[in-house]
């Protein structure tokens, strides 16, 4: 790790793009362009952080879910009891918050 005196330099990398064509409603848009100039940020800018930041949270979750998943798959060879894996990770998620399984 560098000292506090060496210079920081922030390196941005350029990634691939591709327009998309969205509609959305008036008065939405018309809220979105409030809290652009509000935040001080172009209209692009708030849509793509909210997108960015939504899109973490669900990708978060996906990953949670799969690992919950993995956890049940080996706990259940452990335990030799698909049933009481289940159980286990159904405590889990529920005394995490986490919404439960449909399936």
């Amino acid at each position: 790790m560098g000292s506090p005196e060496e210079p920081w330099e922030l390196t941005i990398t350029p990634r691939p793009t591709e327009a998309v064509a969205l509609s959305i409603p008036i008065d939405t848009l018309a809220s979105l362009r409030v809290v652009a100039a509000q935040k001080q940020m172009s209209l692009e800018g708030l849509l793509k952080f909210y997108i960015g930041r939504c899109l973490r949270a669900d990708l978060t979750q996906l990953r949670a879910g799969q690992t919950l998943e993995a956890a049940q798959q080996v706990l259940s060879e452990y335990l030799q009891s698909e049933e009481a894996a289940a159980a286990l990770v159904a405590t889990i998620r529920q005394r995490s918050g986490w919404p439960q399984d449909d399936s």
